[in-house]
């Protein structure tokens, strides 16, 4: 595992403790240190959930490595049995006690607890976070899962959602709702909200509903092969997608009910004279995989952008990630190196970047907008609201918080150009009092307001559209990029957010061209005139 500032999935203990979070009656005794133990903070403050998560650490130290560890943790097996009493249990190591090569399935074995014991194989230094959780998760189905007889109604399971799972609870009660009203009746949704006792119940469903590919489709490959369930192949994010599952789900069971579409917003409004302008808008994408190709068609033939370059972390989706993007007609990006991405945006110059938590961070820098659609995320990206990815109010979700970004960058651009005008200026008063001041004792104004371009970060800002300027006189000086004076970023902010970046870019190559090393305010109108021939 690569060791970095950022990182786009933690160890495979960490999938594992996703499983355990969100199911019940399930305890996970990990044997790692001290410093693996960091559970409670991703799941409470990050999830927000109101109860710890169901592990329990033997947190060693290093005066324990001399000793006997292995008593350590059986100990801590035998405690976490006797204080929460679980159904089951699952047993690991995380990536610095597999250093130590004790065998906590073997050890866990050798204490007879009286309910199933499921061991662990999580190779720390191959593999990452959502091949834990999906790992974890088919080792708990083939440990209880049997064949029996199916329903008497038709029934599903849905499979793949996990704790700290981005917008996981609310995505299954939309589909639940979505099913129901379809006249399937949802038999176990699995592992988030089941205990054991429901995993064994699995057989009993018709087919199963994978949500989750990342999390879920090795059990569902399990399932299909020992239960004889067939499994959904189609993600239903965005409206398209959504038809295309209920399609999919009636050829799996044969009902015809008819559904309610009448709350799907998303179709009109995308085609509405207000978005319109929104066309032809340039996106890169990033992410988990499965995220990432729904949102690439969504994007492309539900809202009209221009998907100017995709790709993901996880490399076991490597095959149907670059599948895809030969048929958008872009060079895919695989990788867990968030700098290779950071370098694909700053190549590519998106108007909108659809990412991670990083994507955010990286667009902040680089002044581009940016919606999270994907793992890994933060607090804000559990919201206490409903707010799902899939099923039809997950179109209109999707469609409001990729577009909000734009709108919101355009109102900052009508800010900015009317920030010097004498009635707007930051010290005229509300123009509803007569444009009279609303200080007690306004002071007169005898100068325009200070150059904004020296106290505030230039290029684009939050408001999108320009590539990251230079900060300070040490970069400058082993950059090739020239120097703004103050007049000329004045000037800039005045250019639409949307075509701002485009503009930086043509007068830095025009400067550099004719090495200039001072961008003024004629350099500025100058590489207008030379492109514009």
């Amino acid at each position: 595992m690569k060791l970095a500032l950022w990182t786009y999935e933690g160890p495979p203990h960490v999938g594992a403790m996703r499983v355990a979070t969100g199911m019940k009656g399930l305890h996970f005794v990990l044997h790692a240190p001290q410093g693996d133990t960091y559970a409670d903070l991703l799941f409470t403050m990050i999830e927000r959930r109101n109860q710890r998560p169901p592990v329990t650490y033997t947190t060693f130290q290093a005066r324990d490595l001399g000793s006997d560890t292995a008593n350590l943790f059986k100990s801590a097996c035998a405690d976490a049995y006797a204080r929460f009493r679980p159904e089951a249990m699952i047993v690991g190591a995380s990536c610095t006690a597999e250093l130590i090569q004790d065998d906590p399935g073997g050890l866990a074995e050798a204490l007879g607890l009286p309910i199933p014991v499921i061991p662990l194989e999580l190779p720390s230094y191959q593999r990452k976070e959502n091949f834990g959780a999906d790992e974890t998760f088919l080792q708990i189905a083939r440990a209880l899962a049997r064949p029996m007889a199916r329903s008497a109604d038709i029934s599903c399971n849905i499979l793949g959602p996990t704790g700290l799972g981005f917008r996981h609870r609310d995505d299954v009660a939309e589909i639940t709702a979505l099913l129901d009203e379809m006249g399937v009746r949802i038999n176990v949704t699995a592992p988030m909200g089941a205990c054991p006792s429901d995993i064994t119940k699995l057989g009993s469903a018709h087919f199963n509903v994978l949500l989750y590919p990342e999390t879920g489709e090795s059990a569902a490959r399990w399932c299909e092969k020992t239960l004889g369930q067939p499994f959904t192949k189609t993600i239903p994010i965005g409206a398209q997608a959504t038809r295309a599952f209920i399609a999919e789900i009636r050829a799996l069971t044969g009902l015809t009910t008819p559904v309610d579409d009448s709350r799907l917003r998303q179709p009109w409004w995308a085609a509405s004279v207000d978005s319109t302008y929104l066309t032809g808008k340039r996106v890169f994408i990033f992410g988990d995989a499965s995220h990432v190709m729904a949102a690439a068609r969504v994007a492309r033939d539900e809202i009209g952008f221009d998907v100017v370059g995709m790709g993901c972390y996880n490399r076991e989706f490597a095959r149907p990630m670059r599948a895809l993007a030969k048929e958008f007609g872009v060079t895919p990006l695989i990788t867990d190196d968030y700098l290779e991405v950071e370098q694909a945006i700053a190549d590519l110059q998106p108007e909108l970047i659809l990412g991670t938590q990083m994507e955010r961070h990286i667009g902040k820098r680089m002044g581009i907008p940016c919606a999270v659609i994907s793992a890994p995320v933060h607090v804000q990206d559990f919201p206490a609201r409903y707010s799902p990815q899939m099923g039809f109010e997950g179109a209109n979700v999707l469609f409001d918080t990729w577009v909000h970004p734009l709108v919101m960058g355009l109102e900052e651009h009508l800010l900015h150009m009317f920030r010097n005008d004498f009635e707007f200026n930051d010290a005229a008063g509300p123009s509803h009092h007569g444009g009279l001041s609303h200080h007690s004792n306004p002071a007169p104004q005898t100068a325009a307001p200070p150059d904004l371009a020296a106290a505030e970060p230039a290029a684009g800002g939050a408001e999108g559209g320009g590539s990251m300027p230079a900060t300070s006189a040490p970069q400058q000086a082993v950059s090739d990029t020239p120097i703004w004076l103050g007049d000329a970023e004045s000037e800039l902010r005045k250019i639409p957010f949307f075509v701002r970046g485009k503009a930086r870019r043509n007068t830095e190559a025009f400067a550099n061209l004719r090495g200039i090393q001072q961008i003024s305010v004629d350099t500025l109108y100058e590489a207008k005139a030379h492109y514009a021939r």
